[in-house]
């Protein structure tokens, strides 16, 4: 049976379990407490020692550590329908988009929060090392964050996906990192019209509710 080391309040985790669903993969879950820092346990470490989820334990291999070798994994697995692309341009494309989804979104937010947070002073990045906070960088998260916004506008503009025709990992990363985005107090508004449409289409998708 494949198991999800899971948190429901966490972002990167949230992207394993919308691919998980719109893969129709059957799953088991097993929560991981971030706040009490259960990631951080003996215990937690024996399984993963980046410390961090998602984590999957799937049912013919090692245990994967992060959302890149889930993916490759899961799409490998199970082929349909296909979210990293068919063909190779579609591919590349998909590729590219998610990795600056990644880039300009996901890792934009976490600077911003993680070097800001009280909660986060001595865990200004995730995994079994501490690192401090650095004002500067919190700042300039916030402003990255609003470009974000205004890149993928532009890039919705007449489209109905971020990287293809089709709906695909990049979309799912996309959603992750717009909700996520709140966490710092950003979220589209009347100037991003093309993004709010896309999220609103993405709204009807069951998997996005997870």
């Amino acid at each position: 049976m494949i198991t999800l080391y899971d948190c429901a309040t966490a972002p990167s985790p949230r992207r394993a379990r919308i691919l998980l669903a719109e893969k129709g993969v059957a799953h088991e879950t097993v929560p991981v407490d971030l706040r009490s820092g259960e990631q951080l346990t003996e215990a937690y470490r024996r399984l993963n020692p980046q410390c961090t989820v998602p984590a999957l334990r799937t049912d013919d291999g090692p245990m994967l550590t992060d959302n890149a070798a889930i993916t490759a994994w899961l799409e490998a697995r199970y082929p349909e329908p296909p979210l990293l692309g068919r063909t190779p341009q579609e591919k590349a494309e998909i590729a590219s988009w998610n990795w600056r989804v990644e880039f300009e979104g996901l890792l934009a937010i976490a600077e911003a929060l993680r070097n800001s947070a009280p909660a986060m002073a001595n865990r200004a990045l995730p995994g079994p090392v501490d690192y401090a906070q650095i004002p500067e960088l919190a700042a300039r998260g916030l402003a990255r964050v609003q470009q974000f916004f205004v890149m993928l506008n532009e890039r919705l503009d007449g489209r109905d996906y971020i990287a293809t025709d089709r709906f695909s990992v990049a979309d799912i990363t996309a959603v992750v990192a717009v909700d996520f985005a709140r966490i710092v107090k950003v979220k589209p508004g009347e100037q991003h019209p093309h993004l709010q449409r896309w999220r609103a289409a993405m709204a009807q998708r069951p998997s996005m509710s997870l």
